[in-house]
């Protein structure tokens, strides 16, 4: 029995897809693995923006229930779902994976700014 291996990154293809109109990206997995790597960078950058946004809006909101925003987050599911078929074509089920995504981010920041909540104090009028 072999042990199964990683995938050499230099190593040429060794499957086709049968679509004959599929391009290709990159001659090898390395060149794709570094995409990868730059829009990962990418990705995290736009998060931690996200997550500024995200620290700012915890001055607005009175209490742990306006934090969770339910309503807001059913809106916020529905609208990268949308953005998200407008790519459905080019890969299985990517509605449901950005989708799953956003509601694992989405969680992470709502416990977040659970912890920043306590940090602030209601303005005085």
């Amino acid at each position: 029995m072999s042990t199964p291996q990683e995938p050499t990154p230099l190593a040429p293809a060794v499957r086709r897809f049968k679509d004959l109109n599929y391009q290709n990206r990159a001659p090898n997995l390395q060149v794709l693995r570094d995409q990868i790597d730059a829009l990962d960078s990418q990705i995290v950058a736009l998060m931690a923006e996200r997550a500024l946004c995200v620290r700012d809006a915890t001055r607005f909101k009175k209490d742990a229930f306006q934090v969770a925003a339910p309503a807001r987050q059913a809106q916020v599911f529905q609208k990268v779902r949308n953005l998200a078929s407008e790519h459905a074509a080019n890969f299985p089920d990517f509605e449901n994976i950005v989708e799953s995504a956003y509601r694992s981010m989405v969680a992470g920041f709502i416990a977040a700014e659970q912890e920043l909540f306590a940090q602030t104090e209601e303005v005085k009028s």
